[in-house]
């Protein structure tokens, strides 16, 4: 039986991956689990899979843990997550964090020869250099969870790098999509967090909104798979039965289609090479009807294109766009700032920035420290 640490048990990937888990029928143990503040779900979690380890955010928040879950270990913190991401008894960890807090764990388990089943793709836009070097060094492997990425992993298994010609994300257009400018303008937190086709936390919700969460999902693809940015493209595809396509340089296309359900990329992270069946209904193309795809809105939508601007730039340049962003969204939702004012706020952070090499882990830390300054300072003077 191999061993699993979720990390950010709580949160919607975390949901997920242990609705797989049920679905798998011990195939794998729980050894470690990690839920920030969400203290009562990540009790409740623990009590019902037995790990021997939890990791919660707060120094405070241990002793009340710890009180409940008598017998386990329980950890704190970025170090408490690095510690989890590393045990030596781990097969795999699952990387259910939001945002830069991923980066030092992820390290850690790619040092130390774990595979980390990535949800969490910020590690990989703010230091994709940094971790395919530690995987290389320490015999890691990055598995990509999220749908989009796991699906153009499954498409390029058994193609010669040589033959591909480019890739090709899907994105739903989020809520938002066909508007004008004039009409984002009032859009309120309440309507970003609800995602037309996809239940997701809500840092991700509102990336999916502004269409930045499929610019860090051209820069992950980037690393991912060895390609240029500019092989990276995006469309809009409404239905998000369509994952992901990759086309070869005989003009061939593979495109993996299936249901809008994160349970399909975890599980096949989970099993492969194998194929279990999954506990949902299979996808009728009848039904469907129809599959549209359209270019994106880059004027309206401007935060996929300052990633495509990040991307090429390279170096610190995406590790300073992802902070700003965590700073703006959540200034976005406390109603500090408008729905477009987060991506004017990523633009002028970006653009006054001049990017030095991601060549270490200080590097791209100081990076991500310095959007979020500029970020907040920006909100500061709203």
């Amino acid at each position: 039986m191999k061993q699993v640490v979720v990390l950010g048990c709580t949160g919607s990937i975390g949901d997920t991956t242990f609705k797989v888990l049920e679905g798998l029928g011990g195939v794998y143990q729980v050894l470690g689990l990690s839920g920030g503040r969400q203290l009562d779900k990540l009790v409740a979690r623990a009590r019902t899979w037995q790990p021997a380890w939890v990791c919660v955010a707060d120094p405070g928040d241990r002793e009340a843990v710890v009180g409940q879950l008598p017998g386990t270990k329980v950890l704190i913190g970025e170090e408490g997550l690095c510690q989890l991401a590393s045990l030596p008894e781990a097969d795999l960890i699952v990387n259910g964090l939001a945002g830069g807090v991923g980066l030092r764990p992820t390290l850690a388990g790619l040092a130390a020869g774990k595979v980390m089943g990535m949800a969490n793709k910020e590690p990989i836009v703010m230091a994709g250099g940094l971790l395919l070097a530690a995987a290389r060094a320490g015999g890691g492997q990055i598995l990509p969870l999220d749908s989009e990425p796991n699906a153009l992993w499954q498409c390029l298994k058994g193609e010669e790098k040589g033959s591909l010609a480019r890739l090709i994300l899907t994105a739903s257009g989020g809520p938002f999509r066909g508007r004008t400018r004039a009409q984002l303008a009032g859009v309120t937190p309440e309507q970003a967090l609800r995602h037309p086709t996809w239940k997701m936390g809500a840092k991700i919700t509102v990336d999916s909104a502004t269409l930045m969460n499929k610019g860090f999902e051209v820069i992950e693809a980037s690393w991912l798979f060895g390609v240029g940015i500019d092989q990276v493209e995006v469309v809009i595809h409404p239905e998000s039965v369509v994952h992901s396509l990759a086309e070869f340089t005989d003009g061939a296309m593979l495109a993996h289609l299936g249901r809008t359900d994160m349970v399909l990329p975890i599980q096949y992270a989970l099993t492969h090479p194998q194929r279990r069946p999954a506990p949902l209904e299979r996808l009728d193309l009848t039904q469907v009807g129809q599959l549209r795809f359209s270019a994106p809105d880059r004027e309206n939508f401007p935060c996929l294109d300052l990633c495509y601007q990040a991307g090429r730039l390279g170096g610190t340049a995406p590790a300073l766009l992802s902070g700003a962003d965590e700073v703006a969204v959540a200034g976005f939702l406390a109603g500090e700032i408008g729905f477009l004012d987060i991506a004017e706020l990523n633009r002028q952070v970006l653009e006054a920035h001049i990017p030095a090499p991601a060549d270490s882990l200080e590097a791209v830390l100081e990076a991500d420290g310095l959007g979020r300054r500029l970020a907040a300072a920006w909100i500061a003077k709203k």
